[in-house]
């Protein structure tokens, strides 16, 4: 971070101030698959009897 005149300018990595590892996508996504069998079996069960 360095300052000119009234402006301070920051680095990408200091404004994002977290990692993009890219994790997070895989836990979404699995995430979203869980809960898509979750309430499709919820659905269905319900339905066959």
């Amino acid at each position: 971070m360095h300052r000119e005149g009234q402006e301070i300018h920051v680095d990408t990595g200091e404004a994002r101030a977290g990692e993009s590892t890219g994790v997070m996508r895989y836990v979404l996504g699995i995430s979203l698959v869980l809960a898509i069998v979750a309430l499709s079996i919820v659905w269905v069960i319900p339905a066959v009897s």
